[in-house]
């Protein structure tokens, strides 16, 4: 999927600002395709709003991110996918394309919202990631409430982390039943890119696991000059291929944002056996959602358009301000 047009500079406003989310690259049950679908277009909503009202792009992407958190039928915040333990652990990424500046947390517990604790790692610290209870005390020491863990755990996902545990469990089919990461990149009407991506990871996972999201390059990267990626699918695949930086060093070489995603994609599977999804924005305002997994739930928002979809090559538009 690629929205792209002949630009010139007289036009390139017209072109900004821009958003775009997704909701997990994977398989979804057939009973929560539509809830999944309405809660990528309410992100993107909640998040061009900010656009609208002159934020940032990180304003945008932290509150898209943060709706999809707050809904349970995404892997990530409330309805993150359990550890082997049967906890919650959880990672996020933000970054800056303005001047590469990058937030991250990883196995944080106990925070509702990850990615806004990733933005203060980014704005108040000196680091690029915080990790385990590093990330904990840090943000009790920033004034972020505490949450009980039993607050993130949906019945959903104790259901998946069980049926995992059986002896004769089918690792493949239970990971297919869970939603995925969730993330967002956005161009505001400076011009400025960024990006954001949160999970809760991979079900009954080891404690302790960390994926892509919380890696630099991997789950996330934006920069003003080329364009921001957020990522979605097989965490330790997208490691291996460092897939947001590869579809941006395509993009450095000419391509544009579609071909240079497809490229990368096809690169991870072919490479590593590795599937997934991605947005991907350029500083004029083109952007691309390609996905090699069966599904991927995506909405944007572009001159006061709303386009969303589901399947490859599917693609839908209405008024952003007309009703659900």
């Amino acid at each position: 999927m690629c929205w792209c047009r002949e630009l010139n500079v007289d036009r390139l406003s017209d072109m900004l600002p821009v958003l775009v989310v997704h909701g997990g690259a994977g398989f979804i049950p057939k009973e929560r395709v539509q809830l999944s679908c309405a809660g990528v277009q309410a992100a993107v909503r909640g998040g061009y709003s900010k656009l609208q009202g002159q934020g940032s792009a990180m304003d945008a992407v932290v509150e898209a991110v943060t709706l999809l958190e707050n809904d349970h039928h995404y892997n990530a915040g409330l309805g993150s996918v359990l550890n082997a333990k049967g906890e919650v652990e959880m990672d996020a990424i933000v970054m800056d394309g303005r001047y590469l500046a990058s937030g991250a947390v990883s196995a944080v517990r106990k925070v509702a919202n990850p990615v806004q604790l990733a933005r203060l790692v980014m704005d108040k610290t000196s680091h690029l990631c915080l990790t385990g209870e590093g990330a904990s005390q840090f943000a009790r020491s920033m004034g972020v409430p505490e949450v009980p863990e039993e607050s993130l755990i949906t019945e959903y996902a104790r259901m998946r982390w069980k049926k995992n545990l059986a002896a004769d469990a089918n690792p493949v089919e239970c990971q297919m039943g869970k939603m995925g990461t969730v993330g967002a990149v956005a161009v505001d009407a400076e011009g400025n890119i960024a990006c954001a991506t949160s999970t809760g990871g991979m079900l009954n996972k080891m404690e302790g696991r960390v994926g892509d999201t919380a890696c630099i390059g991997c789950g996330g990267y934006a920069d003003n000059r080329v364009g921001a990626v957020s990522p979605t699918g097989e965490g330790e695949a997208i490691m291996k291929v460092t897939l947001a930086r590869l579809i941006l060093f395509h993009m450095e070489q000419g391509r544009s944002a579609e071909a240079a995603a497809d490229e990368a994609l096809a690169y991870m599977k072919e490479r590593v056996g590795g599937l997934g999804g991605v947005v991907v924005v350029d500083p004029q305002g083109e952007w691309s959602v390609r996905f090699s997994s069966l599904q991927m739930a995506w909405a944007a928002a572009q001159q006061q358009t709303l386009h969303y979809g589901l399947y490859t090559g599917e693609h839908f538009t209405q008024n952003i301000d007309d009703p659900y």
